[in-house]
């Protein structure tokens, strides 16, 4: 029997669509889904969970539960990793309350800024153990990455894990619906074309019918600026660099050096930015989480329609050798000629059985290229401390990092650093100076 490990699969909604999905694929029944987490008691509830759905489905696949990660591993065909290593308490409200004494705030903190930094640094670690686990038990699986910081862990692991990996975020698939729903723009018949980095990948190309939708978008953008929305960031970055970004505007707000500012605290109510943001989602769906399991439990009937994840498409992509489209991320073999080959770009990516064919793009705009490379500057940055355990090269990334370097001195963020470290403790490596 071939088998489907899912890492964090305590988190269960998140392994409902995930493997419901596979549940409803012809191609992948008779699969073993593997479930491994660190919190037994979670772990529980998704076994319970999709045990009740492969009934109602009429699913051939199996469920079963592994306290041995390596045992979980073992024999896997296709791994999907989903974990949060720290959680919310106490590591995210570490990386927000110790920038905030130094007065570097943030709204989300899970993919570049001083949090983006340390969640990748503390993570990185658990995902090379994932690596090892596999090099051992599992060697030509294919490792489907949902773990933010998406970038540098997709980085790593194709890198210095050695393991097929591709990364899957869902801000390419919504970018446009999200864009025309805002905008009252008809999406029918829409292509468009997307490349950049994760969280930061540009609309380049939007047309309908051969014709070019950009002039009448940005004509409504820029009326829509008039009043205050929930996507104002996004609408001030394509007025001014001529391109729609990917990721929405309470990200993006932190991952330039433009919105956030001391000196220029009107900003903040201008662009609507909602500081402290992850923090607040993280309390909310922590306290919402006890009513949705007793909804998700409360009829042994549980019901599933096929999601937009990636997963299920993709592992059905490779077991029919039927061609899908995803956007992906993967290193820079070449893709886009000027961003770094070191780094790992989101790019329109062919699947079928062959494997995960990514597509070249070439050059992007200069001024795009400019600002994907600011924020590639500290992913690299930061794999280069993970790996070689140098605590100077934490420094640089933070100091590179584009909003830490605009709030702060070079002095300030070597000792909001230091802080860092000494308050994550066991939940970091131990770095030499």
């Amino acid at each position: 029997m071939s088998k489907i490990t899912f890492l964090g699969a305590g988190s269960t909604v998140f392994v409902k669509n995930v493997l419901g999905d596979v549940m409803m694929t012809e191609a992948l029944q008779d699969f073993e889904l593997a479930l491994y987490d660190i919190d037994a008691e979670r772990l529980s509830d998704s076994e319970r969970l999709l045990t009740s759905m492969a009934r109602s489905l009429g699913s051939r696949c199996s469920v079963k539960v592994y306290t041995d990660r390596k045992e979980a591993l073992r024999g896997a065909k296709y791994v999907i990793n989903a974990i949060q290593v720290g959680g919310y308490d106490p590591c995210t409200i570490t990386d927000f309350e110790i920038p905030k004494k130094y007065g570097l705030r943030q709204t989300i903190a899970d993919t570049l800024g001083i949090g983006g930094i340390f969640r990748n640094l503390r993570t990185i670690p658990v995902m090379l153990d994932f690596a090892r686990d596999m090099q051992e038990v599992c060697p030509d699986a294919w490792f489907l990455n949902y773990t933010n910081p998406m970038a540098v862990l997709t980085n790593v692991m194709n890198v210095h894990g050695g393991i097929k990996t591709v990364g899957l975020c869902h801000s390419v698939q919504i970018c446009v619906p999200h864009l025309f729903d805002a905008l009252g723009i008809d999406q029918t018949g829409v292509v468009a074309k997307i490349a950049g980095i994760n969280h930061m990948a540009w609309l380049l190309e939007v047309t309908r019918d051969g014709q070019d939708l950009y002039p009448e978008i940005k004509r409504l953008a820029k009326e829509k600026q008039k009043e205050q929305h929930n996507d104002m960031v996004r609408f001030e970055l394509m007025q001014r660099f001529g391109y729609y970004v990917t990721e929405s505007s309470e990200h993006n707000a932190e991952y330039h050096p433009y919105f956030i500012k001391r000196n220029y605290p009107e900003l903040i109510e201008r662009f609507n930015i909602p500081l402290d943001e992850y923090p607040r989602r993280c309390v909310n769906q922590i306290e919402g989480w006890k009513e949705m399991r007793e909804k998700l439990f409360a009829s042994e009937n549980i019901e599933h329609t096929r999601s937009r994840e990636y997963a299920s498409h993709i592992m059905e992509a490779m077991e029919t050798n039927r061609p899908y489209k995803i956007a992906g991320n993967v290193m820079n073999t070449g893709l886009i000629t000027n961003l770094p080959r070191e780094a790992c770009v989101e790019v329109p990516c062919l699947v079928d059985g062959s494997g995960i064919s990514p597509t070249y793009i070439g050059d992007l705009p200069p001024q795009l290229a400019a600002l994907n490379r600011t924020n590639i500057n500290t992913q690299l940055l930061t794999i280069e401390a993970a790996i070689t355990g140098k605590k100077e090269h934490i420094y640089h990334a933070a100091m590179l990092d584009p909003h830490t370097a605009a709030e702060l001195s070079i002095d300030d963020i070597v000792a909001m650093c230091d802080e860092l470290i000494e308050a994550h403790g066991d939940w970091l490596p131990k770095f030499t100076s």
